[in-house]
């Protein structure tokens, strides 16, 4: 557990879609998320910044705000440092 919860930590979200991207994005305004799939697709659009959902409000926060969002295939650069997992 982090001792500083007010500092930025690493979290790791399972899932791109719907529940998972809204949370990653949402998380990212704040920390370092990394979101792990198992769709190289879904994977790609992340890392530029394209949302794997049909949602105005993730698309606009994608293309408009500045996170600290990336997406993996490797569940284990995903989990490396992370302190907390969502699943």
């Amino acid at each position: 557990m982090p001792a500083d919860l007010g500092s930025p930590v690493k979290i790791a979200v399972v899932g791109a879609g719907y529940v998972g991207l809204a949370n990653a994005v949402l998380l990212a305004q704040h920390n370092q998320v990394v979101v792990l799939d198992v769709d190289s697709s879904r994977v790609d659009q992340i890392n530029t910044k394209q949302s794997t959902v049909a949602d105005a409000e993730i698309e606009a926060f994608l293309a408009e705000k500045e996170l600290d969002i990336t997406a993996t295939l490797d569940r284990q650069s995903a989990y490396h440092g992370a302190s907390f997992v969502v699943v």
